[in-house]
C-alpha cells in the first residue's frame, strides 16, 4: 500500500496534546485522525455533510472501526491520511484508510458506515445518487461544475449562496447586498453533483478594456477546497473572451492572500466597505 494508491489525501502535523508519556501519538488519536479525514473527504466530494444528509433524508452511523499499528508517529511529524471508498453495500459503505509519514506506512484502518433513518437509526438503502458520487470520485471524475450566465438563469442560486455568506454570516444589511448591477452582470455559480449551488461571483463592465469581479462567495463548510478558485477562473475566462485587458476587484482584506495567489496585486490603501476592511486589487489579462 502506497500513498499514490489513493486519490484522497488529508495532511496534518502532530500536536503536543496528541502524544502520550512514551512521546508517541496516543493510540486513540489515530481514530480521530481518520474521522477528521472523513470530514474532509466529504468536502472533496463537494458535499456539505449536513445539507447532504438532509437532502437524502438519512444519516451515516459508524458500524465498525479498526486500526492496525505498524509504527508510531511522533510530535511534529507531518502525516498523510489517505482514504478510499473500498466497498458499497446495500446500506453500508467501507472506507479503507492508511496513515503515512512520507512513504512509511504507520497505520492501517477500516471504517464501516451504515446509512440509516436518523429518528430510529434503522438502516435503509444507500441512495443511488450517493453511490454514483462515491464511485465517480474514486474513478477520478470532477465533483464540481461551474456555469456562467445572466441573472435570469443563475440569480436564484447566486442569491442563495450570497445570502448565506454576506447577509447571514457577515451580517451585511440585505439592502446593501442586492443592487441593480446584478441584472447587467455575468454570474458564475459552482454546483455539486446534487445540483446544490456552493460558490458564486459576478463580472461587471467597469471601463473600456477593464472588468470588475465582485460578490465572490463560497459556502462556509467548503472553503479551502479550491471551489472559489474555480469560480474566479471561470469569470477570468469570460473576461478574456469579451476582450478585456484588465480585471479589478475589491477584496476583503482577509481574502487578500487568496487573490494574490491568483496573480492579483494590491492597488492603494485599505478602505472600509459595508463595515468590512477591503483592498483594491488588479490583474492584467
Amino acid at each position: 500500500m502506497k500513498p499514490q494508491d489513493f486519490r484522497f489525501h488529508h495532511r496534518l502535523r502532530v500536536r503536543w496534546a496528541e502524544v502520550d508519556m512514551q512521546k508517541i501519538v496516543f493510540n486513540a488519536h489515530y481514530l480521530m485522525y481518520f474521522d477528521t479525514a472523513i470530514a474532509d473527504y466529504w468536502r472533496a466530494l463537494a458535499l456539505p455533510y449536513e445539507a447532504t444528509m438532509q437532502h437524502f433524508d438519512g444519516d451515516l452511523y459508524v458500524r465498525k472501526a479498526t486500526v492496525e499499528f505498524h509504527a508510531s508517529a511522533r510530535i511534529e511529524d507531518h502525516l498523510d491520511i489517505v482514504l478510499r471508498c473500498g466497498r458499497i453495500g446495500n446500506s453500508s459503505m467501507r472506507f479503507d484508510g492508511a496513515i503515512f509519514r512520507g512513504d512509511e506506512l504507520l497505520i492501517g484502518g477500516e471504517l464501516v458506515y451504515v446509512f440509516a433513518d436518523p429518528a430510529t437509526q434503522t438502516s435503509r438503502p444507500l441512495p443511488l445518487m450517493l453511490r454514483e458520487i462515491l464511485t465517480g470520485y474514486e474513478a477520478g471524475e470532477d465533483m464540481l461544475s461551474v456555469r456562467v450566465g445572466g441573472w435570469d438563469a443563475f440569480g436564484a442560486d447566486a442569491q442563495r449562496v450570497r445570502s448565506a455568506v454576506f447577509v447571514q454570516e457577515q451580517r451585511i444589511p440585505m439592502e446593501m447586498e442586492w443592487d441593480q448591477a446584478d441584472g447587467q452582470a455575468l454570474h458564475a455559480v459552482a454546483y455539486n453533483r446534487l445540483g446544490l449551488p456552493l460558490a458564486t461571483g459576478r463580472l461587471l463592465a467597469h471601463a473600456p478594456g477593464v472588468a470588475r469581479i465582485g460578490r465572490m462567495a463560497v459556502d462556509r463548510t467548503l472553503r479551502g477546497t479550491g471551489f472559489g478558485r474555480r469560480v474566479l477562473g471561470a469569470l477570468e475566462q469570460a473576461a478574456r473572451e469579451r476582450g478585456e485587458r484588465e480585471l479589478l476587484l475589491h477584496a476583503q482584506c482577509s481574502a487578500e492572500g487568496f487573490y494574490a495567489r491568483s496573480g492579483y496585486r494590491v492597488h492603494g490603501a485599505p478602505f472600509e466597505e459595508a463595515g468590512i476592511a477591503h483592498i483594491e486589487m488588479h490583474k492584467a489579462l
